[in-house]
């Protein structure tokens, strides 16, 4: 996957395989189109060992959120798991986003907890705001009654659209995709790419376990205390969105 050449001044230049693309670090040179964080970064070298980032358009659309709260992206399973609470809880954050005119931004599927939210929102009479690959709309789980849907070409494309049009980020309990899109969304924030909240609704406890595995990270020095603790939780939909409330008028939002 990778070859080293001398580089010069700093001694080696990796070039790494197609599964990267356009990213540049000192005087090692990445390339990667890994997602959303793919026209995140365009890099250039910098001449010495130092870092010059030209942040793309998407990244200069993805607004820190300090402007206040008006779309919620939430990431959810596309299964409705072992216990009917999972499906009350995704149903009570729809119509918490409703009641205070949050519009939803979400897969745009009409299965598990992913139609769940999305159907308390719409009977609610609120704003739901689906994106969805074209792979996914011909198996024919995309949501037909969304105030919006936004078909796209790739899964990398859709969480990128996600991102640039949310301004908060909420993770009800779902399998390996809602923790990868909640992880590389906490990843962003910890390099300071937006400041935007995000929270896990703990519905039934479900996160206990990864909060242990992140507080066990935090003691063997591989994730800060302060990114842990930014991960705003609550079993609670209602008390979640107003830690959010509260976090963005501490930060004069």
């Amino acid at each position: 996957t990778v070859s080293g050449v001398n580089s010069g001044s700093c001694g080696l230049t990796r070039v790494v395989s197609s599964s990267c693309r356009n990213f540049t670090l000192g005087c090692y040179r990445l390339t990667r189109t890994v997602a959303p964080a793919a026209d995140v970064f365009r890099g250039v070298n910098s001449g010495s060992c130092g870092l010059t980032r030209v942040i793309s358009s998407k990244m200069r659309k993805f607004k820190s959120g300090c402007d206040g709260v008006k779309r919620i992206c939430v990431f959810c399973g596309s299964h409705s798991g072992s216990q009917a609470a999972y499906s009350r809880g995704a149903a009570s954050l729809g119509r918490a986003l409703s009641r205070r005119n949050l519009e939803l931004v979400y897969g745009g599927a009409s299965i598990g907890l992913m139609g769940i939210v999305a159907d308390a929102v719409i009977d609610a009479g609120g704003s739901a705001i689906g994106i969805i690959p074209q792979s996914l709309v011909d198996k024919e789980i995309a949501h037909p009654g969304l105030s919006e849907l936004r078909v796209v070409g790739s899964m990398h494309e859709r969480k990128a659209n996600m991102a640039k049009l949310s301004d908060a980020f909420i993770a009800l309990p779902g399998g390996i995709g809602t923790l990868e899109e909640l992880f590389e969304i906490l990843t962003f924030a910890q390099l300071g790419f937006h400041h935007k909240p995000c929270g896990l609704l703990n519905i039934e406890g479900y996160y206990d376990r990864l909060i242990d595995f992140l507080d066990h990270a935090v003691r063997e020095s591989f994730v800060g205390e302060g990114q842990v603790r930014s991960l705003q939780v609550d079993q609670q939909a209602d008390h979640l969105l107003d830690r959010f409330e509260a976090l963005l008028a501490d930060a004069g939002g």
